[in-house]
This record gives structure tokens, C-alpha cells and sequence, in this order.
């Protein structure tokens, strides 16, 4: 099988790989063990422990242009060891807290070294991996990320119950630590031949770099399109899966572990669409999207009427939707990112998913905040519905404007690994 032979046999990315399975279990423990410091031992209002998640995101949705900027300028080796060091000695100052203005403080800080380090690690992918494999790689990162969301919570609340927030907050240091090492180990961005003349060119400021990647993306019809899709989808996505856990209360028989089975369920069910994503290379992407939109939409529906009916045995259909929803939503991200990036030239690959993450970012931001004020409105219910219906019609919308920004996107080139810019890891 072609991922065997190309990817598996890939120690650059295998080591990238790890690094990232090793620190995205980190950030479950570093959050499950805050918001048990703060939301248990300190007695936090709702409030204050809303904006522990939004210390976190606001960095991520303002700074990702930016960051993404730095990520192309400097080595993106070097800034994602910077950044997976300086995020060890934060997770030790959380040990240390004693106000929640530190805890503040250290999780802003920790979210804009996180908004340099995403697109680093995005650019640095893209040095590792050859074009014909790139799709599949995607799919693997989606895999690991989606293991991670099943793993993560389970360890995180073993491990803080028996040994209690502090000695989790070390352990997630040296998580970090350990990324750090694996990433050191990386090799160096794939050797190219650098013409002659190159020497005497001057280096653009990095403004000028930064408006280079703008217009880059305001260029690439199917970029634009498809970033657009994504961040409206995840926009009403949110509006509903911040509230599942209140839709299930209208349940009269349901199990107290029904969340914690539909959140397995949900990562399950990107671990197999990844899966499938990473043999089966193939694909167009934005029908994907479509019908993974749809999907979600379709899913979270069946979701409100079955509750609204007060169907029983929701210990199994409950789960079996959540799978279905995760599943789908592989279908909008992993195809998305997978062709991201490869149309994107590797130099300018980090200002980009920086915009990405940018628009992802601020979609989970402000959704739950809508999510929430729309179902203390309207109702739970109501809300998933609502949430549905959009769902549906975006998919709808797209397939009538499938054929333009298909004809768009035939006339962008497609970029090659290893030019003269990558030299900078």
C-alpha cells in the first residue's frame, strides 16, 4: 500500500507525528487539571471558568495571521521548540497559582505561543511529506487528533483524581518536554538548488510577507470558498454541540455517562473516517465537505427529535449519532486542510493555516457564546433544529455554486515542495 511504502517509512514524519500525539494529550491534562483547580477547589463562577477557554482561543483566533507570518520568516523548528518550552515553564506557573488572574495571564500566554506553534508544525509537515502523500498524512494527523479527544478527557480525569491537579500540571509540563525532544530530532527542510542570483535578493519586510499570504488566499477561489464553508459550518456547529449535554437532560432515562459515550463515540467516528480518508486518496475535496456538512446537520437533527419524542434506549442511539456526527465532520475538515495544503507553496504554508486557524478558532469562539443565548431563548430543542436546518442548507447552497469555484480552482497551479523559501527550518 502506498502509505506503507511512503509515509511509514517517513521518520521525519513519524517523529512529527508523535511529538503531536504526545503534546495534544498534554493540553487535555493541562485543561481538565485547571478547570478542576479552578472550577472545584476555588469555587469559580460559570463566568470565570468560561474564560479560562477563552484565555486559550482569543490569542489563537486575533494572533493566527500574524503568527502564521513568523512561522514562513524564521525556522519552524526552532519556534516550535521555543514554543513547546516556554508552554512547560507556563504549565509550572499554573502549579504555582494562587489567584485566577495568573491563571489568566499563563493560559493567554500559553495560547499565543500555541497560535505560532500550529502553523509551524503545519509548514514543517509540508516539508517532510512529498505531494502524493500529503492527503493521507492529513488524515493520519486527523487520526491521531481524533484518538487524542478519546484518550485525553479519560486519562486526564484518572490522573487528576488520583494524584490531584498540581502533580498533573508537572506531568503536562513534561509532555511538553518531550515534544520538544522529539522535535529536535527533526531533520532540516528538503535541500534545494538556490539560484545563483538568489544571494543578492533582499529579503521582503515582513508586512510585505504578510500581504503576500493575503492575497495568496484572496486568490485561490477554492481556498476562499472552502474557508469560508468551513468557518460558517463550525460557526452553527457550535451553536448546538456546546448544548448537548443540555438537550440530554430533556431525556427522562438517560444514562449519567451518556455525554462521556457520545464524546467517544464522536472521536471514534473521525478515527474512521481518517482512516478511511488515508486509503482512499482519490477524492474530491469540496463534495466531501458538502456531504460532510450535511451529515452533521443530519445527525444533529435525528438528534432533537429523537429527544423531543423522548425516545428510549438513548444509550444507543444517542452514541451511534454522536459516531455519525464525527464522522462527518472528518469529511469537512480532513479534505479541506488535505488540499490546503497541497496548492499552498511551502513558503507560504504557515501564513495560511495561520489564517485558517485564525477563522476556526474564532467560529468556536463565538458559536457556544451564540449556542448558549439562543437556547436559554428559544429552548434546547428548537436550537438543534435551527442548527440542523442551516447545516443542511449550506450543504445545499454549496452544491448550487459547486461548478464556479471548481472552474476557479483549475486555474490555480499547483505548487511545488522543496523551493528556495523552504530553507527555513
Amino acid at each position: 500500500m502506498r502509505v506503507e511504502n511512503g509515509l511509514l517509512k517517513n521518520r521525519g514524519y513519524l517523529t512529527l507525528m508523535a511529538a503531536q500525539a504526545v503534546s495534544s494529550i498534554g493540553d487535555w491534562l493541562s485543561i481538565v487539571a485547571v478547570i478542576t483547580m479552578v472550577g472545584l477547589k476555588w469555587n469559580a463562577s460559570p463566568m470565570q471558568v468560561s474564560l479560562i477557554i477563552l484565555c486559550l482561543a482569543i490569542p489563537m483566533a486575533l494572533l493566527g495571521p500574524l503568527a502564521g507570518t513568523v512561522a514562513d520568516r524564521f525556522s519552524r523548528k526552532t519556534l516550535m521548540v521555543a514554543s513547546d518550552l516556554v508552554r512547560a515553564g507556563l504549565i509550572l506557573v499554573l502549579a504555582a497559582a494562587d489567584t485566577i488572574w495568573i491563571v489568566y495571564a499563563s493560559l493567554f500566554t500559553i495560547g499565543v505561543f500555541s497560535a505560532v506553534f500550529i502553523p509551524a508544525k503545519n509548514g514543517k509537515l509540508k516539508e517532510l511529506v512529498k505531494q502524493e502523500d500529503m492527503k493521507s498524512a492529513m488524515s493520519i494527523t486527523s487520526m491521531i487528533d481524533s484518538m487524542t479527544k478519546v484518550i485525553g478527557p479519560l486519562l486526564s480525569g484518572v490522573l487528576v483524581t488520583a494524584f490531584g491537579a498540581k502533580i498533573v500540571f508537572f506531568i503536562d509540563s513534561g509532555t511538553f518536554l518531550v515534544s520538544a525532544a522529539m522535535i529536535m530530532m527533526l531533520p532540516k527542510a528538503i535541500v534545494v538548488v538556490v539560484e545563483e542570483d538568489d544571494d543578492d535578493k533582499v529579503k521582503p519586510s515582513f508586512k510585505e510577507e504578510f500581504k503576500v499570504g493575503i492575497t495568496f488566499i484572496k486568490s485561490n477561489t477554492y481556498m476562499l470558498a472552502g474557508m469560508f464553508f468551513l468557518g460558517f459550518s463550525l460557526l452553527i456547529l457550535q451553536l448546538s454541540d456546546s448544548q448537548i449535554i443540555v438537550l440530554l437532560r430533556e431525556l427522562t432515562t438517560a444514562s449519567p455517562d451518556l455525554f462521556g459515550y457520545i464524546v467517544t463515540a464522536s472521536g471514534l467516528g473521525m478515527f474512521f473516517a481518517g482512516m478511511l480518508l488515508a486509503k482512499k486518496t482519490d477524492y474530491q475535496a469540496f463534495p466531501l465537505m458538502l456531504a460532510g456538512v450535511c451529515g452533521i446537520g443530519i445527525s444533529f437533527g435525528m438528534m432533537a427529535v429523537f429527544t423531543s419524542f423522548d425516545i428510549g434506549f438513548s444509550v444507543i442511539w444517542a452514541p451511534a449519532l454522536g459516531l455519525m456526527a464525527g464522522f462527518a465532520a472528518s469529511l469537512v475538515f480532513v479534505p479541506f486542510q488535505a488540499t490546503v495544503q497541497v496548492d499552498t507553496p511551502v513558503h507560504m504554508t504557515g501564513r495560511v493555516f495561520g489564517v485558517i486557524n485564525s477563522v476556526t478558532t474564532t467560529a468556536t469562539i463565538i458559536g457556544p457564546l451564540l449556542g448558549g443565548w439562543l437556547a436559554t431563548v428559544i429552548g434546547v430543542i428548537p436550537t438543534f433544529i435551527i442548527t440542523a436546518t442551516l447545516l443542511v442548507a449550506v450543504s445545499l447552497v454549496g452544491i448550487i455554486f459547486k461548478g464556479n469555484i471548481e472552474r476557479g480552482n483549475t486555474n490555480v497551479a499547483e505548487s511545488e515542495q522543496g523551493t528556495p523559501e523552504a530553507t527555513t527550518s
